[in-house]
C-alpha cells in the first residue's frame, strides 16, 4: 500500500516548502493542495522542474463541499491517508483597515473553524501511525493571550474540542462587543486563532491515545518567522528553514514516544506551551 501525505494550502510559501521537501523524504504520494487550481497546478509544475512529482487536488478548507470532494477522492483512490499538515490559514497586515469584528470573525473563521471542520472529514482517513502537523505560530503559544482567567480556560483539562470552540466564538462575541481587550484576550485575532491550533492539537492527540488508530500522532508547531507572503517577507528564516519542523514531524518513525501532543519550536525542541517561550525567531 503506498502512503499518501497532504498539504494544505501548500501552492506557495511554507507550504510549498513542506510538500517541496515531503517529495524528496517521504515514501509515496504527495498532494499538494491550493484553493486556486491554476496557481496549484504552476506549483506542481515548478517542483516538476527539479525533478519532483507531487500531485494536485483543489481544496479550500473553508469550503465544506471542496473538503467533501477532497476525502472522497483520498478514500476512492487510496483508501487512507498517512501523513497530513494542516497548513492553510490567514493573517491580516498591520496596515488592515478592515475593523476587529470583521478581523475576528474572518480569522478566526479560516485558521481555527475551518480547521475543525476539515479535521472533522479527514481524520476518518488517516491509518494506524499516521502523522498530523497543526502549523501553528508563535503567535500561538497560551502567554500570548494576556487574561490570566482566559488562560486558565484553555488549560482546563476537561476541554473537548466543542467547549473550546465555544471558547473561541466567545472571542469573535467579544470583538464585536468591542470588550476583548478588557476581557484579556488581548488586541490580536491571529494569536487567538492560533492559541486555538495550539490548544486543539493537543485535544487531538488525547482523543487519538484513547480511542485509536493506533500510534496517530499530532503536533502544533512554531515554523519561525520566514521570508513569505504573510510576512510582507520581513521573516529572517528561508521557506526551507521554515518548513523543516513541520517535515521532521510529518516523518517521525513508528511506535515513537515524542514529539506526541507537543508544541514544537521551529529548530525541532519541544516547548512548553505555559511557560515563557524562547526568544521568537
Amino acid at each position: 500500500m503506498t502512503p499518501v501525505a497532504l498539504v494544505t494550502g501548500s501552492n506557495k510559501g511554507i507550504g510549498f516548502g513542506i510538500v517541496k521537501g515531503l517529495c524528496e523524504k517521504f515514501p509515496g504520494i504527495v498532494y499538494l493542495t491550493a484553493r486556486d487550481e491554476e496557481r496549484g497546478k504552476a506549483a506542481v509544475a515548478e517542483l516538476n522542474k527539479l525533478g519532483l512529482k507531487p500531485e494536485f487536488h483543489q481544496l479550500d478548507v473553508t469550503n465544506k463541499e471542496s473538503t467533501i470532494r477532497l476525502r472522497n477522492f483520498i478514500q476512492e483512490k487510496h483508501g487512507g491517508l498517512d501523513v497530513l499538515v494542516n497548513n492553510a490559514g490567514i493573517a491580516f497586515k498591520a496596515s488592515a483597515t478592515e475593523p476587529v469584528s470583521v478581523q475576528a470573525e474572518v480569522t478566526l473563521a479560516t485558521n481555527y473553524f475551518a480547521l475543525v471542520d476539515f479535521c472533522n472529514e479527514i481524520f476518518p482517513l488517516l491509518r494506524p501511525h499516521a502523522r498530523v502537523v497543526n502549523i501553528s505560530s508563535s503567535s500561538g503559544h497560551l502567554l500570548r493571550i494576556p487574561g490570566e482567567e482566559i488562560r486558565k480556560q484553555f488549560l482546563n483539562p476537561d476541554l473537548s474540542v466543542d467547549l473550546l470552540s465555544k471558547l473561541m466564538q466567545s472571542y469573535v462575541t467579544a470583538a464585536k462587543n468591542g470588550n476583548h481587550e478588557a476581557l484579556g484576550w488581548g488586541s490580536s485575532s491571529y494569536v487567538v486563532s492560533k492559541v486555538g491550533v495550539s490548544k486543539l492539537s493537543f485535544i487531538q492527540q488525547a482523543t487519538f491515545d484513547k480511542n485509536g488508530p493506533e500510534d496517530v500522532i499530532v503536533n502544533a508547531v512554531h515554523p519561525g518567522y520566514v521570508d513569505t507572503d504573510m510576512t510582507s517577507h520581513k521573516g529572517p528564516l528561508t521557506i526551507e528553514e521554515g518548513a523543516a519542523a513541520a517535515i521532521y514531524l510529518s516523518l517521525l518513525p513508528q511506535n515513537i514516544a515524542q514529539p506526541r501532543g507537543a508544541y514544537i519550536w521551529h529548530d525541532k525542541r519541544v516547548v512548553d506551551w505555559t511557560k515563557p517561550p524562547p526568544a521568537v525567531v
